[in-house]
């Protein structure tokens, strides 16, 4: 038998080096198949399009993405052009010549991999015949009403199908890789596996399928995961066969990853299955130049929230906007499972607090979460009308004062004060200062909403209370509604807003990972998540103490809703105690964990299990090093020793502290501290299989 290929992780400038030189890594092609390549529908997009770069950087020409055709995506997203491995080229042309329709060309991302497009629609005409096929080898029956299950089949149909052309072309030299993300690939996978092509296969699994319906319906899911009859949940629910599909994916993939620790334990229970890797997610990091130009855009972007507050409550802006923060929650429309039900609650409970200490701190929070609404509503669009007519008014005015105080001062006059405004200007003020009167409250929505009467997030506002009164220190706005730089009311991008706002807060109840913090965590804001999310169980795994880095966690697990709820609040008014100069130093320790979330680092998770994918699919050619560690371990970023921000460490006996305070702390040391976090982000990862899954504890909570 000839000398199995080492496989190790030893690296060179962050790439993977194969230690035996016998089969290079250019006999190896890498395909990621996905519905989401090209195609936006959910998380997974942003998964594949942000870690294309690292993973073309590692393989080059040697790889390509697989997804549907969908003409309207393409025309803006795919340069095409001609297939450069002549293997590839020659799968593809007896696929066409047999009726379907493939494309090839450049995905425009940053990265620019090759794409190879199926037409789902041109191979359609054999969806009966390939059911039956997926029948024979899976005893898995395909609903003719299930639009998507029957697309997945087709999409299946079509990879499997393109593999098995392309691996004929190697004389059963091991060559492919092919890496399936969630069920809608995974008949892709099922079919590779029935026909014994030689492709080493790995299923990443991003939500169980079932999971996500059952904690949508409130369901005690997270106490109960060893108690559900998963056959009978799925037929409940009429997705029994898309279950059977996912989980079949699972057992028939040579390696099984998911993205976070707590999905591991739901595939454990939910699929029958514990994956061998767990392989989170990242983002593109982009640092600035200069150190400190996220903290100038926060200050540029909360200059235009305050400009649209300044409308919203025009005739209610009785608060002091340099002491304002902003909070946010933003996602999909899942009341209970991106956890809006707490927030609200924690708000209606900070809300007492700031008003019981008198503070004169205001908390203004937005609900961007999108639902079906007619328009703008008509007060909103009047606040921003009432505005701009009275910034017109200041600006002619002070135009008008300008030049009788130049003409004054040119003939070496003090001006009289007392008539330098004349009786028009007066009155053209007074009428200004009368259109701000309004006799209704500030709006708690930005459009009309087309069932209100139902929407959970306004019913639960009407239930606590929070309508916007002038004695309110919390303010709610909901904008139903993905935001745009187009907006007539708040014309900034989702990026833009986050930089401008204080604190985004996701109590998530089901959230496999949770891009929304990452995100905030990447551009310096910090953020509430709990520990049923990937990221939260990440960060607590990696950072010692994570709230003094702006990330505060949330137990939502082994806790119960009323205790979660209080430690919400209590994260919530700790945050509004800090002054100004403890939020910077915060969102400088926000900014460093950026590094943490960098697919350069994370991307080394998907390496592994490519690795060992091929010593499981080959295993007379390709091994993997025996001194490879059991577990998976990471750097953990130490507590700062200087002045901590966060909250619980820095309170004060009194809500009234001044700004005064701003100078105290000196032995907080910025560069010495980031030298230190820099230093630690450097420690190499140690890679391996999926650490054993804690059993659950008795005590956990439904939350």
């Amino acid at each position: 038998m000839p000398l199995a290929r080492s496989l190790s992780m030893t690296s060179l400038n962050g790439l993977p080096q194969w230690e035996d030189e016998d089969l290079p890594v250019e006999d190896l092609l890498l395909f990621e198949i996905s519905w989401e390549v090209t195609n936006k529908v959910g998380g997974i997009y942003t998964v594949i399009q942000t870690k294309a770069k690292t993973t073309a950087d590692e393989w080059g020409e040697n790889y390509f993405l697989i997804g549907p055709y969908f003409e309207q995506n393409v025309k803006t997203q795919v340069e095409f052009c001609e297939s450069p491995n002549p293997a590839v080229k020659k799968a593809m042309d007896t696929m066409k010549s047999q009726g379907c329709q493939v494309f090839f060309g450049r995905w425009l991302i940053e990265g620019s991999p090759y794409v190879l497009l199926f037409d789902i629609g041109s191979a359609a005409w054999n969806l009966d015949k390939w059911k039956g096929e997926f029948w024979e080898v899976s005893n898995i029956g395909i609903p003719f009403h299930d639009r998507e299950a029957n697309d997945a089949v087709i999409f299946g149909s079509l990879t499997a199908w393109f593999l098995k052309e392309l691996s004929c072309q190697f004389d059963d030299k091991p060559s492919i890789i092919a890496h399936f993300h969630e069920w809608q690939a995974g008949v892709g996978l099922i079919l590779s596996r029935s026909q014994k092509l030689p492709v080493a296969t790995i299923f990443t699994t991003h939500a169980t399928l079932l999971g996500r319906y059952l904690c949508a319906a409130s369901i005690d899911f997270y106490n109960n995961l060893d108690q559900f009859d998963i056959d009978k949940e799925a037929g409940e629910r009429q997705i029994y066969h898309r279950y059977c599909m996912e989980r079949a994916s699972v057992h028939c993939a040579h390696v099984f990853t998911t993205v976070s620790q707590i999905t591991a334990t739901e595939a454990e229970h939910m699929l029958k299955k514990s994956p061998d890797v767990v392989t989170p997610n990242g983002l593109n990091i982009k640092k600035f130049s200069a150190m400190h130009e996220f903290q100038n855009l926060h200050s540029m972007y909360k200059a235009r929230i305050q400009e649209f507050i300044r409308g919203h409550f025009y005739g209610h802006l009785d608060f002091n906007l340099d002491k304002t923060l902003f909070f946010f929650i933003a996602g999909r429309y899942e009341f209970s499972n991106k956890g809006a039900d707490m927030f609200l609650e924690a708000l209606s409970r900070l809300n007492f607090l700031l008003r019981v200490h008198k503070t004169d701190v205001t908390v203004i929070v937005f609900f961007i979460m999108p639902a079906k609404t007619n328009n703008f509503n008509v007060e909103t669009l009047k606040g921003q009308a009432v505005r701009k007519q009275l910034w017109d008014t200041a600006q002619s005015v002070k135009e008008k004062f300008g030049r009788k105080l130049y003409n004054a001062l040119l003939k070496g006059e003090i001006p009289d004060l007392n008539r330098i405004l004349d009786r028009d200007d007066i009155t053209i003020m007074k009428r200004a200062i009368f259109s701000t009167q309004r006799h209704s409250l500030p709006p708690v929505t930005t459009h009309n909403m087309i069932d209100d009467s139902n929407d959970p997030i306004l019913n639960t506002i009407r239930r606590i209370g929070l309508f916007n009164n002038r004695t309110d220190r919390v303010k709610v706005i909901l904008h139903p509604e993905f935001l745009s730089s187009t907006s007539p009311l708040l014309p900034l991008d989702y990026e833009e807003f986050v930089r401008g706002c204080h604190l985004g807060v996701f109590p998530s109840y089901y959230e496999p990972w949770g891009y929304t913090p990452a995100e905030c965590t990447v551009m310096g804001i910090p953020s509430v998540t709990t520990n049923l999310s990937g990221f939260g169980c990440f960060m607590q795994e990696h950072v010692a103490d994570p709230a003094a880095y702006g990330i505060y966690i949330v137990d939502r697990r082994f806790r119960s809703p009323d205790e979660s709820c209080n430690q919400l609040t209590q994260f919530l008014y700790g945050f509004c105690q800090q002054n100004r100069r403890q939020r910077i130093i915060q969102r400088n320790r926000t900014e460093r964990l950026s590094d943490l979330l960098d697919w350069r680092y994370l991307g080394r998770y998907y390496m592994h299990a490519r690795h060992l994918a091929l010593s499981r699919a080959f295993p007379d050619k390709f091994e993997m090093e025996p001194n490879a560690p059991p577990k998976t371990e990471g750097f953990r970023f130490p507590r700062p020793s200087s002045v901590p921000p966060s909250p619980s460490a820095s309170q004060h006996s009194s809500p009234h502290h001044s700004d005064a305070e701003d100078d105290e702390d000196e032995r907080y040391d910025e560069d010495e501290e980031a030298e230190r976090d820099r230093q630690n982000i450097k420690s190499p990862f140690t890679l391996g299989a999926l650490p054993q899954g804690k059993k659950k504890q008795h005590g956990e909570y439904r939350n």
